[in-house]
């Protein structure tokens, strides 16, 4: 592997100067190894600030398939469907054997993201390239997991739930999205915030990198460290929320702001009520 993260930096420092074939390449072998879930986009870390770490040169490697893919023609269907995109970003083929159960309606996965045994993809829904999706976990109706997002075991993505993804800049940290998380319908998770192990995402609710989030049960307002995206505790159970405007003409109008509420920590009647998993597995 070392041969290869030296290939993929190498090349992506000479930019658009960069050998043709000597990228597309080593962006084939990455690909590879991104859909066999021997590389991520980002890893546990317990020594990092936010319990994961940033592999730069993935996202690199990434980028480089972006840049030396050739406009292709994908249209699927017998002609039905026309599609174009870079040649180097196929849709991603699974058989039987892999363990995954991809229910008919027009999902689509690229090639380059992995999926673990036994999960389920409801349609429509979409996987992006370098996204890390645990075993046994749940991509609901028009969810989306975007580019190098990293999702955990157990983990349901309800309807219409929002992943945020990220190539650029090659530093930032995807979204993450630990195991045994419960994201609600119409949520949106985005900039890089990080969501512990067993934290429930009340439906509609927003988090960003830069939310702030108060928590009741502790008294607290939760804010990214400096340099950190935001991190939602483990357990947390949040909402949809506001806060009142006290500034300017805000506080005249009565104003307020949307922004996330934890309300109470994960306990026995809190799973209880998400249980109901286990009856579509």
């Amino acid at each position: 592997m070392t041969d290869l993260v030296n290939d993929i930096t190498a090349l992506f420092e000479q930019g658009s100067a960069a050998p043709r074939d000597a990228a597309r390449s080593a962006f084939l072998r990455l690909r590879e190894e991104l859909s066999a879930g021997r590389v991520r986009a980002a890893e546990p870390d317990g020594s990092a600030a936010t319990g994961w770490r940033v592999n730069v040169w993935v996202k690199q490697g990434i980028l480089l398939g972006f840049r030396f893919g050739d406009l292709a023609d994908m249209t699927v269907d017998h002609g039905r469907w026309t599609f174009f995109d870079k040649d180097t970003m196929p849709l991603r083929r699974f058989t039987a054997a892999s363990g995954v159960r991809i229910v008919p309606g027009g999902s689509s996965v690229r090639d380059g993201a992995y999926l673990g045994a036994g999960v389920i993809c409801m349609p429509p829904m979409y996987i992006n390239i370098g996204a890390w999706v645990g075993d046994g976990t749940l991509v609901d109706s028009h969810a989306l997991v975007g580019s190098c997002a990293q999702i955990g075991a157990r983990v349901h993505l309800s309807a219409a739930a929002q992943i945020g993804g990220v190539i650029e800049p090659v530093g930032a940290m995807p979204v993450v999205v630990e195991d045994e998380v419960l994201v609600g319908g119409n949520c949106g998770v985005y900039e890089g915030a990080v969501i512990k192990r067993r934290a429930v995402l009340a439906s509609g609710t927003i988090i960003t990198g830069s939310t702030p989030i108060y928590d009741l049960p502790n008294g607290r307002i939760i804010t990214p460290a400096a340099g950190q995206p935001l991190v939602v505790p483990e357990g947390a159970v949040v909402v949809p929320g506001a806060r009142a405007v006290t500034v300017g003409a805000g506080r005249e109008w009565g104003l307020s702001l949307a922004t996330p509420v934890i309300v109470k920590y994960r306990d026995e009647r809190t799973d209880a009520r998400t249980e109901l998993e286990r009856w579509i597995r």
